[in-house]
């Protein structure tokens, strides 16, 4: 008769599901990088511990529908092979509860971080329209000419798909180094700063998923943009 597995074992097994999940699920990742960001703004804008408690069982909530529709999905896949009306309406189901969850955190996030947000905002969107708006319009203009002379040369790919580099990767993180050159002195500029690398990294990511291009080209776009702009804000702000 086979043991059954001691502690240690059990949690290395429910190691191994998370680590499966965040591998195989683009989803999974996206609510990672989603939940790590929150946690910082709610550190950064000082919320009080019961504001924290509600967003960490907002973000538990969906990470735990998200594994729980992994979970189905794969036990209907190895159920069944051909199509069946109700194995898809169960992960139909799953999937409902993951938007439901994903609502809520929305939700709670809003009610949270609103009142304490709102009049930084102001502040904020007074200093980017108060910005010099023809650096950040140079800065896209030499992205996408630099882009282009690299994929000229390497023959790779055309100006708006495929080859070395990424264009998208390099508009993304250049619009990131413009972001965080914008915001200079700002008391919470690390915080928005942060936020334009993750949605940066977001874009260059699913440039990899879709098969356009490869790390290397995203990688390269992503340096390529972001020393671009870091070069235009120093020189000519």
């Amino acid at each position: 008769m086979k043991r059954p597995p001691s502690i240690f074992e059990s949690f290395n097994f429910a190691f191994e599901g998370i680590i499966h999940v965040l591998r195989t699920q683009r989803n999974m990742r996206i609510h990672f990088t989603v939940a790590a960001a929150v946690l910082v703004a709610a550190i950064a804008t000082g919320v009080d511990r019961f504001e924290l408690i509600a967003l960490l069982l907002a973000i538990s909530f969906v990470l735990i529908a998200e594994m729980v529709n992994t979970a189905i999905e794969a036990a209907i896949d190895v159920a069944t092979t051909s199509f069946d009306p109700l194995a898809k309406l169960a992960k139909d189901i799953a999937a409902g509860a993951v938007l439901i969850s994903t609502v809520n955190a929305v939700a709670v996030g809003y009610l949270v971080f609103s009142d304490q947000l709102a009049n930084r905002s102001s502040r904020l969107i007074d200093r980017i329209r108060d910005a010099p708006a023809e650096l950040t319009l140079i800065t896209l203009v030499l992205t996408i000419i630099v882009v282009i002379a690299f994929k000229a040369y390497s023959g790779r790919g055309t100006p708006l798909r495929g080859g070395l580099p990424s264009g998208h990767a390099a508009i993304a993180f250049g619009g990131w180094m413009a972001v965080t050159a914008i915001l200079g002195d700002f008391r919470h500029w690390f915080l928005v700063s942060s936020m334009a690398f993750i949605m940066a990294l977001l874009v260059a990511q699913t440039r990899i998923e879709t098969g356009v291009h490869s790390f290397t080209e995203v990688a390269f776009g992503g340096i390529l943009g972001a020393l671009v702009a870091l070069v235009v804000f120093q020189v000519l702000a």
